[in-house]
């Protein structure tokens, strides 16, 4: 695995590719302005030592509106314990794949089956919004300033899924994969991720990279079935009051 990203590497493309709309330090922590955009962009995280001092954090997420959430990264047992002991529970475990881009350019992908554009199409954001993708979510694609693209799946001469694929360090990372249900389990994903990678390859990324749950089985074969690597986890853990 020597020549494929580390975990760490990940995070900063995930942040960049996928960002809160700001972030502000408070003691060690590092508190996001989600702005509604999911937990990756509104999720605290640890970013120095000292005092844990997990009353500043919580109180700077309930300024924002926003629950008491915390990302728990690979190897953070400490603050994972921690957070336990505090009654956060855990919540939706994820797991990172990455692989040489040269792994998903070596097929030529069938003619009009996948395409690139910016900016998206309506029916691409309506796509979205069917699997839950919903304006916040769009919202946090817009305000990334990395290389950035949108992915257009047809299958059957019929609009099939769309996706958001963008380049951080040399690393492109695919996220917003949605496939309308009727289109599902006819390859459509197959295609898409690889006409990310031919489209990355052109803006010279080397790696392609992708986060989805751990409890999405479909997810989690296609990026197997694609010879992608599990690099490694991370989950959240949330405070219900």
């Amino acid at each position: 695995m020597s020549d494929l990203p580390s975990i760490e590497a990940l995070y900063d493309v995930c942040g960049f590719t996928w960002p809160a709309a700001a972030e502000t330090r408070v003691g060690p922590w590092m508190i996001r302005d989600g702005q509604g955009g999911g937990q990756r962009v509104s999720a605290a995280t640890r970013e120095g030592e000292g005092d844990w001092d997990f009353d500043a954090a919580e109180a700077a997420m309930s300024k924002l509106g926003q629950p008491k959430l915390f990302m728990v990264r690979q190897g953070e047992t400490e603050l994972d314990a921690e957070l336990e002991l505090r009654g956060y529970q855990i919540k939706d475990p994820v797991n990172f794949y990455a692989c040489p881009i040269a792994h998903l350019t070596d097929v030529d992908i069938p003619r009009v089956t996948a395409f690139t554009l910016w900016e998206p199409l309506q029916i691409m954001r309506d796509i979205w919004a069917a699997g839950g993708i919903d304006d916040a979510r769009y919202h946090v694609m817009q305000r990334s300033t990395c290389t950035k693209t949108a992915l257009l799946g047809r299958w059957n001469d019929q609009p099939a899924g769309t996706g958001y694929v963008a380049i951080y360090g040399g690393t492109a990372m695919v996220h917003a994969l949605e496939i309308l249900e009727h289109q599902r389990g006819m390859g459509v994903g197959k295609w898409m991720m690889r006409r990310a990678a031919v489209w990355a390859e052109e803006q010279g990324a080397g790696m392609m990279s992708v986060i989805c749950t751990q409890a999405n089985d479909a997810a989690n074969a296609l990026y197997t079935s694609l010879g992608m690597t599990l690099i490694g986890r991370y989950h959240y853990r949330i405070k219900n009051d």
